[in-house]
């Protein structure tokens, strides 16, 4: 650069990403506005290190704001526009929280209006994920070397004009140097020869002719098979990757390109390199179900644009290791095109120490949620106390919103109310919710996860999950219109035995119809229930056992009071026991409805649609009782007949 002017700009630091979790640098977080009213967001995002608020108004036609640590509260940018940086008061972000952060009473930017809903994604400044450079001088010729401190080499630079109405220059590893895109443009990727050149894990170079004050957006890329990207540091041991960014060529098919991430994402944002079109922004968290049925779509925004959320149309599906285009359309999928992506992982990284984190029973009424976990839940499950076809009702955030199946039914998934739109659980819709009980899931690492797969008729076809461990109990379902039954695996079952969730029957020899799980993959046989051919679908939950927080274990009966070590220091606030050997129901306890010394135990049971027990002989009957280490079983013959063999699962 002996003919350009060098200006090192530099970027205040970037906290360090060894050891954190996905949850401690982004957040999706949704919320309600409420003009005139200041409110403040607990996301887990310690803003106090730096970082990035971008939101949107989702029902409306009102611009991206882009909030950062570097320039302050109450000053906003426009992914949408060229516009230069416009100053607030008492609007916009007003404060950068340790854990989260506060937008202010007034609505001059449309961060805060009643009667809108909002999204924001939150990036936390930490080395090999995100860093800021503000303060960037660029001449009117020549270029800058701008130092930045992210750690590893950038994947993705969003480059903007603070004080001038000049185009955001957006810079892509998979574009290569001297290549740019506009990310307030749909144009396809442009040539400047001096534009984003000599990217290295200490600066970059470029030049825009446009002088003035520049801010950069700095985004890292995982790739441990590139020695200038390297892997993530990211997780309990320092080796997750967490953000990519990377490409792929269309196809122009309804079964598009599949992208292998090496992780699951929550959120994704696509750009046509090679043709005009939209960044398309996606996350799981407004709604990203692994569906092919075009009635349940992908809630998509644009980055480019001011337009509201879109609901009519599918454009990918989530994989445990990725994601799969699932629409021929220019936005994501011409054949030949290039598209360049940003995908982000979803979390958490670790296995859960706290129980009440990641699990909650609840009756309608707590908090004003029926599925109430105080964070993002992602499987829930209703039972109906009076009883009700529909009983008990499995939800998933990886399935339309609207979409559930029962357990004691063999159908297909039914139509319902519900909404995973918030966060703080989800939320079912209905004039009899009074009379429902909830158990709530999160996902996690060890624990628990849902997985979402497509037939494929092939017996010994493996199931690819993200639990981390073996699963010691999984249940499979068919999703689609035919009967089936739920398929249950269970560790302490024969070989090649399953049991079925909506059946009494005991444990029988299904050829393995589930069967020899790892902690990647488990095995399916070729039955209609569990693997016929596509289209059909498919979904399975995981469970595992984690120490002081879920068991998944057999018992035998011993018909005399008998004590079920769990591991867990205050007891079991939810308790699943089938017999395994001969015919019996699954039964369902939870601390909500009693697990007591007294006879007050609420039974239901998974594989009926009948009432918790009433009926005489079963009023106040005790089968189960407290013990800080599990639970108790008395002499119930049900859940403790003698040398009976029962399976049963936990959690504390």
């Amino acid at each position: 650069m002996t003919a350009s002017k060098i200006v090192a700009a530099a970027a205040s630091s970037a906290g360090g990403g060894a050891g954190l979790d996905v949850d401690e640098v982004f957040s999706t977080f949704l919320y309600e506005g409420s003009t005139g009213t200041a409110q403040t967001f607990v996301n887990g995002v310690d803003l106090t290190e730096g970082g990035l608020v971008w939101g949107k108004a989702r029902n409306s036609d009102k611009s991206h704001w882009l909030h950062d640590t570097e320039r302050g509260t109450e000053k906003v940018l426009r992914s949408n526009a060229d516009s230069a940086e416009v100053a607030t008061s008492n609007a916009g972000v007003t404060s950068f929280n340790n854990n989260g952060f506060t937008v202010g009473n007034s609505n001059y930017w449309n961060e805060n209006q009643t009667g809108l809903d909002y999204v924001s994604w939150t990036f936390r400044k930490a080395k090999k994920f995100f860093t800021i450079v503000d303060n960037i001088t660029m001449p009117s010729s020549g270029s800058v070397v701008v130092n930045h401190d992210l750690g590893s080499r950038p994947g993705m630079i969003l480059l903007k004009c603070k004080d001038d109405s000049i185009p955001w220059y957006v810079y892509h590893q998979s574009n290569g140097h001297g290549k740019w895109l506009g990310l307030d443009s749909t144009a396809n990727v442009q040539s400047y020869t001096y534009v984003f050149q000599y990217i290295t894990d200490t600066s970059f170079s470029t030049r825009t002719n446009s002088p003035g004050d520049y801010i950069a957006y700095v985004f890292a890329h995982h790739d441990g098979s590139d020695s200038d990207y390297g892997s993530g540091d990211f997780g309990p041991d320092s080796d997750q990757d967490i953000i990519k960014c990377g490409s792929y060529s269309g196809n122009g098919s309804s079964t598009g390109p599949v992208v292998d991430l090496g992780f699951e994402p929550q959120w994704l944002m696509i750009k046509n390199a090679s043709s005009s079109g939209p960044w398309v922004m996606l996350d799981n968290m407004r709604g990203w179900p692994v569906t092919d049925d075009v009635t349940y779509n992908d809630h998509m925004l644009w980055a480019n644009t001011s337009d509201a959320e879109y609901t009519t149309v599918k454009r990918a599906n989530i994989t445990p290791t990725g994601f799969q285009i699932r629409q021929s359309n220019s936005q994501v999928n011409t054949n030949g095109n290039t598209y360049i992506y940003m995908a982000i992982r979803r979390g958490p990284l670790a296995v859960p120490e706290d129980a009440t984190k990641v699990f909650a029973p609840n009756y309608y009424g707590t908090s004003g949620y029926v599925g109430y976990l105080g964070a993002p839940a992602d499987m829930s499950m209703l039972g109906y106390l009076s009883g009700n076809s529909q009983n008990a009702v499995v939800y998933s955030r990886l399935t339309p919103n609207n979409k559930a199946l029962v357990t004691s039914s063999t159908g297909a998934e039914i139509t319902t109310n519900s909404s995973w739109d918030n966060m703080l659980g989800v939320t079912p819709v209905g004039s009899t919710l009074n009379t429902l009980i909830s158990w709530t899931w999160k996902r996690a690492p060890g624990y628990f996860d849902v997985v979402c797969y497509t037939g494929n008729y092939t017996d010994g076809r493996t199931v690819t999950h993200n639990l981390g461990v073996a699963p010691e109990m999984i249940w499979v379902k068919l999703r689609d219109t035919y009967s089936a039954e739920w398929m249950v695996f269970h560790k302490d079952l024969a070989t090649n035995h399953n049991l079925i969730l909506n059946s009494t029957g005991g444990s029988s020899d299904y050829s393995g119809r589930v069967r020899t799980p790892t902690a990647t993959t488990f095995t399916v046989s070729n039955d209609t229930s569990v693997n016929r051919q596509s289209p059909l679908t498919y979904i399975a939950y995981l469970f595992a056992t984690v120490a002081g927080v879920s068991k998944v274990g057999s018992y035998t009966g011993s018909g005399a009071t008998k004590t079920i070590d769990c591991g867990f220091s205050s007891g079991a606030r939810f308790v699943l026991i089938k017999r395994a050997d001969a015919s019996n129901e699954w039964y369902i306890f939870d601390t909500v409805r009693g697990i007591t010394t007294t006879s007050n135990d609420g039974v239901l049971r998974l594989n009926s649609n009948q009432a918790q027990y009433t009926e005489a002989g079963w009023v106040g009957y005790d089968m189960i009782q407290p013990d800080n280490s599990g639970f108790k079983l008395t002499s119930d013959s049900q859940l403790n007949a003698n040398t009976g063999t029962y399976i049963f699962y936990a959690i504390a």
